[in-house]
């Protein structure tokens, strides 16, 4: 898969390795981060579905992607497990205005992954991406409620044949990467995770 660490400046790798190990080493509560020591610039993470929600007990695996001009545009958001919800599209893009008009360079990616937990709770059918599931929430919650239910069951609790077990590998999933890191280091982006520009002058 293309990598984006080359394109981005010195500056802002440091700064993209820096909150990656924060937030390695001090999650948001119910969210798991499983940094990629081969690459900073996509983020892999384990959400837990919120208590109250048809998504509760369940596990969601997503990555965030960062562009070549991350932090000016916002990192692409997607689900990896398979997820009943208006805000996420078919093949698993995540639609939320924070990684839209709302972004700003400051934000961060612990607001990013803040606001999508948050969108299991709060679903916006204003802008649904899924457009039957922001039809019946509006007019239909309980089926609504029953059908994101199946499908947190199904992918998301580690039934036979589901999706949801938390990957042992960061990179496990479909956009599999080889992982050269030793498993038992991943409270950060180990040091070989930094490109060598990071060590020059801006």
């Amino acid at each position: 898969m293309n990598s984006n660490v080359e394109n981005l400046p010195p500056h802002v790798l440091r700064l993209v390795y820096k909150e990656i190990s924060a937030l390695a080493a001090d999650p948001p509560e119910g969210i798991k981060i499983y940094p990629s020591e081969e690459d900073i610039t996509e983020l892999h993470t384990a959400i837990e579905g919120p208590e109250g929600t048809p998504f509760a007990g369940g596990i969601f695996r997503m990555r965030l992607v960062l562009g070549k001009d991350f932090p000016a545009v916002p990192p692409k958001g997607y689900f990896l497990t398979k997820i009943f919800h208006p805000n996420v599209g078919h093949k698993g893009e995540i639609c939320v205005n924070v990684l839209k008009r709302d972004w700003k360079a400051e934000l961060g990616l612990r607001h990013i992954l803040l606001t999508i937990k948050c969108l299991l709770i709060h679903p916006n059918p204003e802008s649904a991406l899924n457009e039957e599931a922001g039809r019946l929430l509006l007019e239909d919650y309980a089926e609504y409620e029953s059908r994101a239910r199946l499908l947190t069951e199904i992918h998301a609790m580690g039934c036979p044949g589901g999706t949801s077990a938390v990957p042992q590998d960061p990179n496990d999933g479909p956009q599999p990467k080889k992982h050269a890191g030793d498993p038992t280091k991943r409270a950060g982006p180990s040091a070989a995770a930094v490109p060598a520009a990071l060590d020059s002058d801006i």
